[in-house]
């Protein structure tokens, strides 16, 4: 098996969790066969003095299919 990893980044106003689940999401809908997230990142978007959202670094780990030997 041979797998690839990528960087993505997930923002949501309301949580870390929603960043994360935000970008895998996105990322399933063009990528089959994910199978890791590791956040690498986090950080807090501020505006006004307040957090106005979280924005999440992660790497992504899919399999990728060789057509050939399935």
């Amino acid at each position: 098996m041979v797998e690839k990893t990528i960087d993505l980044t997930g923002t949501s106003a309301n949580s870390i969790e929603d960043a994360v689940a935000i970008a895998v999401s996105r990322a399933a809908v063009t990528i089959s066969g994910l199978r890791r997230a590791r956040i690498v990142d986090t950080q807090a978007v501020i505006e006004n003095g307040r957090i106005a959202a979280w924005k999440v670094d992660l790497r992504v780990t899919f399999e990728i299919k060789d057509s050939l030997h399935e």
